[in-house]
């Protein structure tokens, strides 16, 4: 399947910046079955200062600020095709080994509530496979998917709590407790092309987890089945901060709004 993707984010300021850095971590993984066909990036009100490859294996591009600026967009065209429609990635690749991926960070460390919820879900399965798929059910049930409830700092013990959330807090649920369970998990982000509708709200987030004999497999929790054709990966972390499409920091007072516009279609 062949997707294009059109995606721009926009930061409006209050006050024009003096000084800011954004790590941009959008260009998609090249990986068997996830062929990039062209990609650019373009910075409207800024530069690239530097590209580089982190432990994740992800393409991060630093960029800054015009100073004085009160806008900047950052514009991702490009396609890829697709050919996987299994799931699986298969073999671990990169820098950090798969016991780093047992680990807990400040926005997936388990709680009395990650671990009531494995124990909830029992032994009796044919496949470790079978049971991360109940795993991810169990997370979707206790979970409901509701924009608006949680936000980017919101870390998984408390998401279980609250009983809402959206992807991200689905995915880092899941990998709390997947790591509970002794598999190395990492979370994703990327796109989704929806069935019923081309303008997309937001970029998506799923959750891999490393299965001796398979590799790497995924598990879309939101939705409740794995990544196939429509699924772009573009970047891996433990959790959200390691895999957000963009991070940084801005010296100077003000506020900012984030107008986010995105496109993928066959």
């Amino acid at each position: 399947m062949l997707l294009k993707i059109n995606h721009e984010t926009r930061y409006v300021y209050d006050t024009p910046v003096q000084y800011a850095l954004q790590q941009v971590r959008l260009r998609p993984k090249q990986r068997p079955g996830n062929d990039i066909k062209n990609w650019d990036i373009e910075i409207e009100g800024g530069k690239v200062e530097l590209s580089f490859e982190d432990h994740h294996c992800n393409h991060v591009d630093l960029i800054s600020i015009e100073r004085g600026r009160k806008q900047i967009a950052i514009r991702c065209t490009g396609e890829v095709e697709n050919s996987n429609g299994s799931g699986i990635m298969g073999s671990h690749a990169g820098f950090a080994p798969l016991w780093y991926f047992k680990g807990a960070t400040e926005l997936t460390r388990p709680g009395s509530r990650t671990r009531k919820l494995v124990r909830s879900i029992g032994d009796d399965f044919e496949s470790d496979v079978a049971k991360l798929h109940a795993l991810s059910a169990a997370v979707l049930d206790k979970v409901a998917y509701r924009t608006g409830k949680t936000d980017a700092g919101t870390d998984a013990e408390t998401a279980l709590k609250a009983g809402e959330g959206v992807c991200q807090d689905h995915c880092q649920i899941f990998c709390a407790a997947a790591r509970l369970l002794g598999f190395p998990a990492r979370y994703v982000s990327g796109y989704l092309m929806m069935s019923d509708r081309i303008d997309q709200d937001a970029t998506h987030a799923w959750a891999e987890v490393h299965v001796d004999g398979l590799g790497w497999v995924g598990f879309d929790v939101s939705n409740g089945y794995s990544p196939d054709e429509r699924y772009v990966r573009i970047a891996t972390g433990l959790d959200y901060r390691e895999a957000s499409p963009i991070s940084g920091l801005r010296y100077g007072a003000g506020n900012e709004d984030m107008i986010v516009t995105l496109q993928v279609q066959q």
